[in-house]
């Protein structure tokens, strides 16, 4: 069959991949469009193969709600700067519509599972990498449910370098969720409560603070008084309901969130690339090992 530029355009539109890839497909496997879609996608794995041992720390991280169901993932990629690439950004989407369709339990049966275009996932995103030139990777997600009597609190900021996504029980004021999970993006909390913290970390805290007293000189006799208000700073940094509300100061977020008749059940905090070793290239010695290959 000969191939058209019609066609050409078609299999572009359909696939984003460059003209002249599009019509060697077409060729290769005789004007077929099912068959040079799959052409395509199998280019594409082949791309993304060779893309597979870079470091992809950066991204986004989005939040998507449906009714009574959320879901926060990331979606990493080698730049920030194709986080703003619109392929990268409906390819998010596509995963978040996804992950809710389907709640899988981890990201293994996330990426084996099949989208409704009939790829898996793991093939969907190999193909976005043929186009968009980077690896891309879902990182990790979770999926909550609440009840009808409950409020979800979703916040990005910076489009998505930080996402907070909040559960207030026993109310249904979305208002002050989202606002105690603005609270939680900028001042980075552990724990919602002291109950929480484990008894192991209090007492290795305690052990600090009691050399830091002792070091400063300060008599034995009221080390151990100062070292309990001390703990008291402590808790108030690593402990949510502890915290001096971000939008009140002169208010605990326990007191806010009680204030809408709720209580904080639980919250997600995501941040870009968070825990991931980024390699740090010497552009000197990458100058070398290019001359070298020469």
């Amino acid at each position: 069959m000969a191939v058209t530029a019609q066609m050409v355009k078609e299999l572009r539109e359909k696939t984003g991949a460059g003209m002249m890839d599009c019509k060697k497909a077409l060729v290769e496997t005789n004007g077929d469009m099912e068959a040079a879609l799959d052409f395509l996608r199998e280019k594409g794995l082949s791309s993304a193969s060779k893309k597979a041992d870079r470091i992809a720390a950066e991204g986004t991280t989005s939040i998507m709600v449906e009714g009574n169901e959320a879901v926060i993932y990331e979606v990493n990629a080698e730049t920030d700067f194709v986080a703003k690439n619109e392929g990268f950004q409906v390819l998010v989407k596509e995963l978040g519509e996804h992950l809710l369709a389907t709640k899988p339990a981890t990201v293994e049966e996330a990426t084996a599972s099949t989208m409704s275009n009939g790829l898996t996932v793991a093939d969907h995103i190999s193909n976005a990498i043929a186009k968009i030139g980077e690896k891309i990777t879902l990182r990790r997600f979770e999926i909550r449910t609440k009840s009808d009597a409950d409020a979800f609190g979703p916040y990005l900021h910076m489009g998505g370098r930080i996402s907070v996504l909040v559960l207030l029980e026993n109310t249904t004021d979305s208002d002050a969720a989202r606002d105690i999970a603005m609270h939680i993006a900028a001042l980075n909390p552990q724990y919602i409560s002291r109950d929480e913290v484990s008894a192991e970390e209090v007492e290795k805290e305690r052990k600090v603070l009691t050399e830091q007293a002792l070091s400063e000189g300060k008599p034995e006799k009221i080390v151990a008084k100062m070292v309990e208000g001390r703990l008291g700073k402590f808790f108030e940094d690593v402990c949510l309901l502890d915290q001096a509300f971000v939008k009140n100061s002169d208010q605990k977020v326990r007191d806010f969130a009680a204030s809408t008749g709720g209580s904080v059940k639980e919250f997600i905090r995501y941040e870009v690339g968070e825990g991931i070793e980024k390699r740090e290239d010497n552009f000197a010695d990458e100058v070398m090992s290019q001359v070298n290959k020469k």
